[in-house]
């Protein structure tokens, strides 16, 4: 734990020249120093298992905010026992932070062993990407359907393929809902009902997330 501590305390010292932060909307230079003593007095679980490392994670949030620094965000990686993995772990927390700005951007707390699909899809080489996308979209972008259809295999993915309850929350009738799957289905060639076309279907909606933050270009136009 207090290995943990000095590597934290470690990498705010390097970047106390250069880092600023939010204080009630104004922005100032960052006083690390501050969020150093923070670290220091907080007292961490003695034994960092997952629930551990996420409790602690919330109370240094917690911490820092009381301090007014609001816009705050954490990643980490797998627990290491020998000092050896430490910058394994390290890399982890990097690619947790850099896989949860894309993919979870809702979430102050992103853990790499959480990371599901998003992580495997932030390091396929694009042009793996571009073919995907092309084949399943065949040519086209989610971003050229309706904002009524967007809305409709959001909330469909949200209650989990449940047309019932999807029909509810979007104040539907439930033969309305099916007509419009029915018309994704010929549009794309997919049936979200099917859960193999489900999968599919998310897996490209999450390619074509990951490819727009790298604002990949395809066909003249972003993704």
């Amino acid at each position: 734990v207090e290995f943990v501590k000095a590597l934290a305390l470690t990498h705010l010292a390097h970047q106390n020249n250069r880092a600023t932060v939010n204080r009630r909307h104004k922005v100032v230079p960052a006083v690390r120093i501050d969020v150093a003593h923070r670290l220091e007095r907080a007292h961490l679980p003695p034994c960092l298992g997952l629930n551990h490392k996420a409790d602690a994670a919330r109370e240094v949030i917690e911490g820092l905010r009381a301090a007014e620094i609001l816009d705050v965000n954490i990643a980490y990686g797998t627990i290491v026992k020998d000092i050896k993995d430490v910058s394994r772990s390290y890399k982890e927390a990097m690619m947790a932070r850099e896989v949860g700005k894309i993919f979870y951007p809702g979430q102050t707390i992103v853990a790499y062993n959480k990371l599901g699909i998003g992580r495997l899809i932030y390091q396929l080489p694009s042009s793996l990407c571009k073919m995907f996308i092309s084949e399943i979209f065949e040519g086209k972008t989610p971003e050229q359907f309706d904002e009524e259809t967007l809305q409709t295999i959001n909330k469909f993915f949200e209650n989990s393929l449940n047309v019932s309850e999807t029909s509810r929350q979007l104040y539907i009738h439930r033969n309305t809902l099916v007509y419009r799957l029915d018309k994704l289905q010929k549009t794309t060639g997919l049936d979200l009902r099917v859960f193999e076309d489900a999968i599919t279907f998310k897996i490209a909606l999450m390619v074509v997330k990951y490819m727009n933050s790298k604002e990949e270009v395809f066909d003249g136009r972003k993704f």
